[in-house]
C-alpha cells in the first residue's frame, strides 16, 4: 500500500528548523493507542527511507473534515495552517 506523506522545514517559534512528515493515514480502529502505533511506524519507515524527522502527524478525513493526530505542538499548527501538499510516498 502507498501513503502519502509531506516531508517540509518548519520553523519553531524561536527559528529553529524543524522536519516534519505528515502522512495520509488513521488506524483502522481509529483508537488512540492504535493511531500512536501507526504513526510510530510510519515515522520509522520515513526515516528508514532517508528521510529526517523531528516532528511528525497523520492527517485524516473525519466527519469531513480533516484532522491531525501526532506531537502536540505539530497538531496545534496544522489545525491552524492546514494540512500540507504531499511530497513523497512510501510504501507499506
Amino acid at each position: 500500500m502507498q501513503i502519502n506523506l509531506a516531508h517540509i522545514l518548519e520553523r519553531a517559534t524561536d527559528g529553529t528548523p524543524i522536519n516534519v512528515a505528515v502522512f495520509d493515514a488513521r488506524s483502522n480502529s481509529g483508537s488512540q493507542t492504535d493511531n500512536s502505533r501507526l504513526l510510530a511506524q510510519l515515522t520509522m519507515k520515513a526515516r528508514g527511507a532517508g528521510l529526517k524527522v523531528d516532528q511528525s502527524a497523520l492527517a485524516f478525513a473525519e466527519s469531513g473534515r480533516i484532522k491531525f493526530f501526532g506531537t502536540p505542538t505539530l497538531v496545534d499548527h496544522l489545525a491552524r495552517s492546514g494540512r500540507p501538499r504531499w511530497t513523497h510516498k512510501i510504501s507499506v
